[in-house]
């Protein structure tokens, strides 16, 4: 009888924990159109932000807020991971077409 209350005990943890790895994958906005300042704000603190610029001038992202995301990955929609990579143009500029 322990054997079985130990084992239903193991399979509910593994089950609710499971559960709570699903929850914590939230989908990944639509960051196409926002500022690169956007996407820093709404991911978490732990989250690494890689913004690459897209003009071919390789220019550094000082200042997020003067840039907009045109591309992105993971895809919106998918699960969030620990890593966001966006692509991204000054905010007067047009995105590139791919």
């Amino acid at each position: 009888m322990k054997k079985i209350m130990t084992i239903a005990v193991l399979v509910a943890s593994t089950l609710a924990l499971a559960g709570q790895a699903q929850a914590a994958a939230a989908p990944v906005p639509d960051f196409r159109g926002q500022s690169a300042a956007a996407v820093l704000q709404s991911v978490d603190a732990g989250t690494n932000v890689e913004m690459t610029d897209l003009s071919g001038s390789q220019r550094p992202v000082q200042w997020p807020a003067q840039w907009k995301v045109c591309t992105q990955s993971p895809a919106p929609g998918e699960a969030m991971t620990n890593a966001v990579s966006v692509g991204v143009v000054k905010t007067a500029e047009d995105c590139p077409t791919q």
